[in-house]
């Protein structure tokens, strides 16, 4: 049996993205075990996919923070091993970065990525061992099928399938709709008003409405809406694998574009995405449920929009 290496550490989009090169590379090599490297926030939500042999967490953003805190050097000491004990067959680092290179070349096996001209970090690509040219105008689901397939030998085929059971992961229960209001970068953003505005249209309806939230600013953003409207509610902050049972059983998602918002399309939940500081064309969210595009790179959608968006999902 081949062994097989992915590295693809983060951001959450990001490996949201790569989850379809995992379910096709198991179809064209079912000799294969696959391993994944990825940043241990994210390592539930790996793990839910059924191709995903191995796990293999990694905490760089935590270290980073606290390189000199006790027990860090042991943690990546640890984690350093995990790496480099397994010999792979072949090793795919589709994150294309000077820190995700560097892992690979840690690893032992031969070493594939994007060449210099395709990779996001050049330096980057003077460690692998064979570089492949995949256009930067693709789509980010679509160059991680195709680097994998280069890597693996098969052509991608068909639509991106990502693997993941929404009917397995939902829960029974009375409906809601689940608000992605929450993003890193403050330009994805949608105000606070136009959310409350939306919330104030949909919950007429008598739908529950769930704003999720992972910092402590997101948090309080999430209930300054929640305070606006009547019958919403901000959970608990939970892990990965919760939170996609959370969006998996919602009746529909209605979000900025951040990584939940692509969880919520790999689970084919109908959706609509708000795109307000960043290019839909290149990371916007795909899958096989209803879903609704609305704005661009300093467009924002308004109100009215979004609400025709949800009313076009045709629940």
């Amino acid at each position: 049996m081949a062994d097989i290496l992915f590295i693809k550490t983060s951001s959450l989009g990001d490996v949201i993205h790569h989850m379809p090169a995992l379910t096709e590379a198991r179809k064209a090599r079912p000799d294969a075990a696959f391993t994944w490297l990825v940043e241990e926030a994210f390592a539930p939500l790996v793990r839910l996919h059924p191709a995903a042999a191995h796990v293999v967490p990694v905490a760089w953003r935590r270290w980073r923070n606290s390189l000199y805190a006790p027990g860090t050097l042991g943690e990546v000491a640890s984690s350093l091993r995990a790496i480099r004990a397994p010999r792979y067959d072949e090793i795919v680092d589709s994150q294309g970065l000077l820190r995700s290179a560097i892992i690979a070349r840690l690893a032992h096996g031969r070493r594939h990525g994007y060449d210099a001209a395709s990779i996001r970090e050049p330096l980057a690509a003077m460690f692998y061992d064979v570089r492949h040219s995949v256009s930067r105008d693709l789509h980010a689901v679509e160059r991680n099928r195709i680097l994998s397939g280069m890597a693996l030998g098969y052509a991608p085929q068909g639509a991106p399938d990502f693997g993941l059971d929404r009917a397995a992961l939902a829960g029974a229960g009375k409906p809601y709709a689940v608000l992605l209001h929450a993003t890193a970068r403050t330009e994805k953003q949608w105000p606070e008003e136009s959310w409350i505005a939306l919330g104030g249209t949909l919950g007429r309806d008598g739908i529950e409405l769930v704003l999720p939230w992972g910092t402590e600013p997101e948090r309080l953003r999430a209930e300054r809406i929640a305070a606006g409207l009547t019958g919403a509610r901000v959970p608990q902050r939970a892990s990965l694998d919760a939170v996609a049972r959370l969006i998996a059983g919602a009746q529909f998602v209605v979000g900025v574009d951040t990584g939940l918002l692509h969880l919520a399309a790999a689970l084919g939940v109908p959706l609509v995405a708000i795109f307000a500081g960043s290019q839909p064309h290149l990371t916007g969210p795909v899958g096989n449920g209803p879903l609704v595009v609305l704005g661009a790179n300093g467009e924002p959608p308004s109100v009215d929009e979004v609400t025709k968006g949800v009313e076009g999902l045709g629940l």
